[in-house]
């Protein structure tokens, strides 16, 4: 089955015309028979096989990609996973989803997500929950649960989602893919439904590095149109591949945060990986990623209540009494943070908290080249799990805030496989900000080094 491909091997196959674009599609069709379960994809894109057509002698070559719905895209409905925009159909699109077109890529579909992006479960989702395909009792994560699912049932060669603290990583955790985070400012936000305007950064969810490499490549770089946006020159993703890490210096981060013990024995053998591959491995102490939960909820909730204020019905959309009661939330309890008497309080001292972080991870990265850390506490919770608990998200990505908050780059890889439950654990692997490329290279070489990532386990976990 050709859907079961990597981004590298479709393209190398189209391009030595061992398949066809016809039989890629075949293809992938078969495996949306599985949506009316999963409920990953919201919209599909009907002109599919004409923009690949258009766009096949280009870099991407017309390869189908999934989007997450929270970007715009040119006479396709972005929902963002609200009624509130159930009938909205964009006029441009986001500079990613414009760039992937420019490179050759054709938007296959938008993928459910948390409404707004409000979630780590895709379980505040308007349009229903999505499940897990390595085990549909359980959650895919969130954000952008709906691209890391269709990543990993094979609905999709690749995927596009965005991160605000954990949205792209602790879903590629829970569903066993590869999913990157850049440095905040390296992607553009233009056209991207605002969440949390200071941390938002849209990223790749693959198969495998090499795959998130090559994509980043054609998303990262400055936009006029986005002021956040670095002019910081842009790397060669790709030449970061099957670079040796010998001799980096690795530290190993948050070991020692109560409630790990399940999965800290799992994790750690996985460490000798890189000191087998040359490099120096010890343990650090970093400041306690408990305080980030407090720091993003108010930072977040903050921005979120002033970016969904514009959502009136008046220029699009539908009013206000279509949002959830995830959204109704964070609206209330933002607009209370930032209000008179009350932003010192919270809004301004959660910023000066903020830079703490800044200043410890400063002081980590003077000594170590790349920290690694577990991306979530713990394997994919079941279905249900965060309707108990209105912390749900900041607790389920509480290991990834730190980074999140401080703009850092971070990349999941998977690094444990639970045979009985089929579900995955995954390692978070952060740079300094700007350096995707070392990143990049130690999270290829464990990949390669290890059998834990399905696409290239030739038994096919």
């Amino acid at each position: 089955m050709l859907n079961t491909l990597t981004l590298t091997e479709v393209l190398g196959k189209l391009k030595r015309k061992e398949i066809s674009h016809a039989e890629l599609f075949a293809d992938l069709q078969k495996s949306y028979a599985q949506n009316e379960k999963l409920n990953v994809f919201l919209t599909m894109n009907d002109k599919l096989a004409e923009d690949s057509e258009a766009a096949a002698t280009k870099a991407l070559m017309g390869v189908p990609l999934a989007i997450k719905d929270n970007f715009c895209t040119t006479g396709l409905r972005t929902t963002a996973s609200s009624t509130v925009l159930d009938t909205f159909i964009p006029q441009y699109d986001s500079t990613v989803t414009r760039r992937l077109k420019e490179a050759g890529a054709a938007i296959q579909g938008k993928t459910n997500m948390d409404a707004w992006a409000h979630g780590s479960s895709t379980e505040t989702s308007q349009y229903g929950r999505t499940l897990n395909p390595r085990n549909p009792e359980h959650l895919p994560g969130g954000s952008s649960g709906g691209s890391a699912a269709a990543v990993a049932a094979d609905m999709a060669i690749a995927a596009i989602g965005s991160e605000t603290a954990g949205s792209i990583r602790q879903p590629s955790a829970w569903c066993g893919t590869v999913g990157l985070k850049p440095t905040y400012g390296r992607v553009s936000r233009y056209g991207v439904v605002s969440m949390a305007s200071s941390t938002d950064s849209p990223g790749p969810i693959t198969k495998t590095v090499e795959d998130a490499a090559l994509l980043l490549n054609h998303i990262a770089g400055h936009d006029p149109y986005d002021g956040t946006s670095s002019t910081n020159p842009v790397d060669d993703y790709t030449q970061a591949l099957g670079q040796s890490i010998e001799g980096l210096k690795i530290g190993v981060i948050y070991m020692d945060i109560p409630g790990l013990a399940e999965v800290k024995s799992l994790f750690e053998p996985q460490l000798k990986v890189f000191e087998e591959l040359g490099a120096h491995v010890e343990y650090a102490q970093a400041m306690d990623p408990n305080h980030a939960i407090g720091v993003y909820t108010v930072v977040q909730r903050s921005e979120v209540s002033s970016n969904l204020a514009r959502y009136d019905g008046v220029r699009y959309g539908n009013d206000r009494s279509h949002f959830g009661d995830e959204a109704k939330r964070r609206i209330m309890l933002g607009t209370y943070t930032l209000s008179k008497g009350y932003a010192d309080k919270y809004y301004l001292l959660a910023q000066k908290v903020r830079t703490l972080f800044l200043q410890d991870f400063a002081r980590l990265f003077q000594k170590y080249d790349i920290l690694v850390s577990l991306t979530s506490p713990g394997f994919a919770k079941k279905i249900g799990a965060s309707e108990s608990s209105a912390m749900f998200g900041e607790l389920e990505d509480m290991l990834v805030e730190p980074s999140s908050i401080t703009g850092l780059p971070g990349i999941n890889v998977p690094c444990y496989h639970d045979p009985k439950t089929n579900l995955y654990l995954g390692m978070n692997i952060m740079a300094p900000m700007w350096h995707e490329s070392e990143m990049i290279s130690v999270a290829d070489a464990f990949e390669k080094h290890t059998s834990w990532n399905s696409w290239r386990n030739a038994e096919k976990q």
